[in-house]
């Protein structure tokens, strides 16, 4: 009869595992993406020309998401977001200041180990 393997072979297995889902993660991170809104293919170039003063080339792509007016605001100056919820604090460096073609608001939430941190770049919209 076979042994079970042992708890070092089990952990040793565990964090292999660990280390390919992190690379896995931080390949998708980096990724380029591609065109954000494929009904409308004439905003391809303006998607991924998309930066924040915090990123360079991290804002294009299908990573954004839209949202509606009562889940974001701005107050005193500054913007924060609802994302899964909860309300995240909009960082001033990910604010993109060029005209949103889109109309909508987008914003490019980051995730760590599947939990909520925050904010890689945000457009607002009209606020109709």
């Amino acid at each position: 009869m076979k042994e079970p393997p042992s708890g070092h072979a089990l952990g040793m297995w565990a964090a292999a595992m660990a280390t390919i889902f992190g690379l896995l993660f931080a390949i998708h991170a980096c990724a380029p993406a591609h065109a954000h809104d494929h009904e409308r293919p004439e905003l391809d170039s303006w998607y991924h020309g998309l930066h924040s003063k915090a990123q360079t080339w991290c804002c294009e792509g299908d990573e954004a998401t839209h949202l509606a007016d009562e889940d974001w605001e701005s107050k005193d100056g500054h913007y924060r977001v609802r994302i899964d919820g909860a309300w995240v604090e909009v960082p001033d460096g990910a604010v993109i200041e060029a005209p949103n073609r889109d109309g909508r608001t987008l914003v490019w939430p980051y995730y760590l180990d599947g939990q909520r941190r925050g904010v890689r770049c945000f457009m607002p919209g009209s606020m109709t």
